[in-house]
């Protein structure tokens, strides 16, 4: 039986792992990752029971290499995107949930947009993050050469971006571009207590807040105040809407639904 490239499963308190499972190719994305982790959003983003999702990689070598050269040499570098989820089925997939990224390696080219796709990250402080592309003449056109900069200060990421270096975890943690570092055997339990944070907060609001932001970087203020009103209107038709305050009345932890 065929292992399959990306593992779901059910973590406690609303919150699902996702794992890139190629440890032979370093956790490169080929055709099976781009699906699998399309399938994964489309699981997760019906679940109504799941608030959080976790991206980790198998394995200690990478989070993920980026796309896998031997799929591209072969003519399939095709299958390594999909129509709603670009590269990896992942990267402009429309997603309502947060994703919080637990880097267990190396997220080097396509493995660092994956990373930088996600809203959160922890990463072991034996990580590195970077865009190489350009010392094999391409360019992180999966969402780095964007994402990066609003990660990091500018200067840093045009370093980066035109260099080709990485940085290491603790100084991508010191810039703000990683929310946390763990060892190695504690990454998923940072994570996991990372996620808890925000599952003790009503699901509809999280998401709604969380659309907002998101698009913070690309929009004016008063398109973001428009965003932001209509972004309060859905929220306040949902049961959670009226779950917090009735909680808060009758002085009791809320019983949120995520409806």
């Amino acid at each position: 039986m065929t292992t399959p490239a990306v593992l779901i499963e059910r973590l406690p308190d609303h919150v699902a792992l996702v794992t890139i499972n190629r440890p032979e190719a370093r956790n490169a994305v080929n055709g099976d990752v781009a699906a699998g982790l399309d399938a994964a959003i489309t699981q997760t983003e019906a679940d109504v029971d799941c608030w959080v999702v976790i991206l980790t990689g198998v394995g200690n070598d990478a989070f993920s290499a980026g796309a896998d050269l031997k799929a591209v040499s072969s003519g399939n570098g095709h299958l390594l995107r999909t129509e709603r989820g670009g590269f990896a089925g992942f990267v402009t997939a429309p997603r309502t949930k947060p994703w919080i990224a637990a880097v267990n390696g190396p997220a080097l080219a396509g493995g660092c947009e994956l990373a930088l796709a996600c809203d959160l990250r922890v990463a072991v402080p034996e990580s590195r993050f970077g865009l190489p592309e350009v010392k094999r003449g391409l360019i992180a056109s999966a969402g780095g050469l964007y994402r990066l900069p609003r990660a990091l200060p500018q200067a840093v990421a045009l370093e980066m971006i035109l260099t080709g270096d990485p940085i290491p975890a603790e100084r991508a943690h010191a810039l703000g571009m990683v929310n946390a570092l763990a060892p190695r055997d504690q990454l998923i339990a940072t994570a996991q207590a990372l996620a808890a944070r925000i599952t003790v907060n009503a699901p509809v609001s999280v998401r709604h807040s969380l659309s907002v932001a998101r698009q913070a970087p690309d929009l004016s203020d008063a398109e973001l105040m428009a965003v932001s009103q209509k972004a309060q209107a859905a929220n306040m038709t949902s049961e959670d809407f009226k779950e917090g305050p009735r909680a808060f009345i009758e002085k009791r932890a809320p019983r949120w639904t995520g409806r």
